[in-house]
């Protein structure tokens, strides 16, 4: 599988600010071709290069006040190994984070899917999600974590994975938030999909269902998206111009939602 990636962000930046971007596939990527370049008011700005967990990679830099443009180009072939498994990150993604609250949602999940477990929860949890929540773009906040998703009954790709992984954790099953680059979904974007760890292993499950996980290419990983934003910004404001993200595959599987699968 040969698959092509690209994302345009133009930002106005308010003044200076200390910036980290996530838009590079992860270590695990087999590159043909990559490049990335952050330009301010057409001068290119030199950025570093730091490895976060899981191979996620962040380009940082300070930028002064103006029109930001970003390019980011990659070309993968083939499917990356399994990811592999830490003792500690099964400690990690047990616990409940910013936007999975799985303590608050212990009562509930226990209610739904008691006496399920493996990949027979994973299935129940998916199916739950994905009947309950409407996928509407633009209908939540940044701030909205997985209470907030199941009181509003809508929300976009990191709402409903939000609401996997703390349904899940309250399960007692390790699940964290992977966002990645996805052919065919639709409306394209970045995408945010669940990593949860059963039988040894990680799987991938997106109760969206918006796009083929066979295809799916990852970016960052992390507890939700505090951890996985493809953007961090700090010292003074900035506004999105435009963002535009493509992603083709020279060939797009067919994914029933009942097919286990590891993200590649």
């Amino acid at each position: 599988m040969l698959r092509t990636v690209s994302a345009h962000v133009e930002l106005d930046i308010r003044g200076e600010t200390n910036m980290v971007f996530s838009l590079a596939a992860a270590r695990s990527a087999n590159l043909v071709e990559e490049s990335v370049g952050f330009v301010v008011d057409g001068v290119e700005i030199g950025s570093r290069e730091i490895g976060d967990v899981h191979g996620t990679r962040l380009h940082h830099f300070v930028a002064n006040e103006g029109r930001m443009v970003v390019d980011y180009f990659a070309q993968v072939e083939g499917r990356a190994a399994p990811a592999p498994v830490d003792e500690r990150d099964l400690i990690t993604y047990l616990r409940p984070s910013r936007y999975c609250q799985s303590d608050s949602l212990t009562p509930t999940a226990r209610s739904e899917f008691g006496g399920l477990s493996g990949h027979v929860l994973l299935q129940a949890v998916s199916d739950w999600v994905f009947n309950r929540l409407r996928y509407t773009s633009g209908s939540s906040l940044p701030t909205d974590g997985a209470t907030r998703t199941l009181l509003n009954r809508e929300g976009v790709c990191r709402d409903f994975a939000h609401v996997t992984i703390a349904l899940l954790r309250a399960m007692e099953v390790p699940a964290r938030m992977v966002a990645v680059y996805a052919p065919g979904l639709s409306p394209m974007d970045f995408h945010a999909v669940t990593e949860a760890y059963v039988d040894g292993a990680w799987w991938v499950v997106d109760s969206t269902r918006l796009a083929p996980r066979q295809g799916m290419l990852r970016i960052s990983t992390g507890r939700d998206a505090a951890d996985t934003a493809w953007l961090t910004s700090n010292w003074t404001d900035l506004a999105v111009i435009n963002l535009l993200v493509t992603v083709t595959a020279d060939e797009l599987p067919y994914d029933d939602g009942y097919v286990h699968i590891q993200l590649g």
